[in-house]
């Protein structure tokens, strides 16, 4: 898996503060003095990715200056987090494994203090080789790249900083359901069918997703919330079949709640009238 920035991003600034254009994270090795803490990627759940729509997580971190810096003065200082696998002087320097910023805005807080949000950038279309390999859906590490800048625009430090954090990146999947007869006469049978497909990343596309346990979901006509009636396996074509009995108006679905490589897939749902 190749860099996730966009070809051309940059960051957006609020206030004095002043950031450097996101460029991959320095390999010079010296201590800057910028701490990034709290760091959140995507509200802390993993990220879903699938073969076509580009997929921007956010992120949110904060920054704090070392003596002698200010967030009045604009491009002396760089520090953003970016996730990798492997190596991470290989991932940065590199580009391969890497996962880097798409852009973000930073708000002060004081003198030595700022707020930033923004988002990470993934685009799965065969161009970019951002997920080329279905071993990316794993779990990826988080690093911080860190650079201070003389007044010339200069490099005076940079560093890179690897955190405990992790992230989980995952394959999409996607569900369909079909119930029939419709409409049926109550007490009689519905047979209730569906398929769970999955994203593969080296061919982009979705491939039949196999010997998965999946919940069949009910939500009766005025009802708020769903159920599970039944749980199904899926064929070696990722196909789903059970039978219900017919008792009131409602809604059905097929919901896969994913794994450690796939994400939840809920189709969309299929009424039927019982008379």
């Amino acid at each position: 898996m190749k860099t996730g920035r966009r070809t051309v991003a940059v960051a957006t600034f609020v206030g004095a503060l002043g950031l450097s254009v996101l460029n991959a994270p320095t390999a010079q090795a010296a201590d800057t003095g910028i701490t990034v803490s709290n760091i959140v990627i995507n509200n802390g759940k993993p990220i879903v990715v699938g073969t076509t729509k580009e997929v921007e997580p956010p992120i949110s971190f904060d920054i704090a200056l070392p003596s002698g810096y200010s967030t009045a003065d604009p491009f002396r200082y760089d520090a953003f987090p970016f996730l990798y696998r492997g190596s991470m002087q290989t991932a940065a320097d590199t580009g391969e494994n890497f996962i880097g910023p798409g852009g973000y805005t930073c708000y002060e807080r004081d003198a030595k203090h700022a707020r930033c949000e923004g988002n990470l950038y993934i685009d799965p279309h065969p161009s970019q080789d951002h997920v080329d390999s279905n071993s990316d859906a794993t779990t990826w590490k988080v690093g911080v790249s860190l650079k201070l800048f003389k007044a010339d625009g200069d490099l005076k430090a940079g560093e890179r900083e690897t955190r405990s954090t992790t992230v989980q990146l995952k394959r999409a999947a996607k569900a369909t359901t079909n119930a029939s007869p419709e409409p049926v006469a109550k007490g009689k049978s519905i047979t209730v069918t569906g398929k769970v497909t999955r994203a593969n990343w080296s061919t982009k596309k979705y491939d039949a997703y196999s010997g998965r346990t999946v919940s069949l979901q009910f939500r009766a006509k005025g009802a708020d919330t769903f159920k599970t009636v039944k749980k199904a396996t899926t064929s070696s074509t990722g196909g789903l079949k059970t039978t219900v009995t017919a008792s009131v108006d409602g809604y059905y679905r097929w919901v896969y709640y994913g794994n450690s490589t796939t994400g939840v897939a809920t189709s969309a749902v299929d009424y039927v009238d019982v008379l």
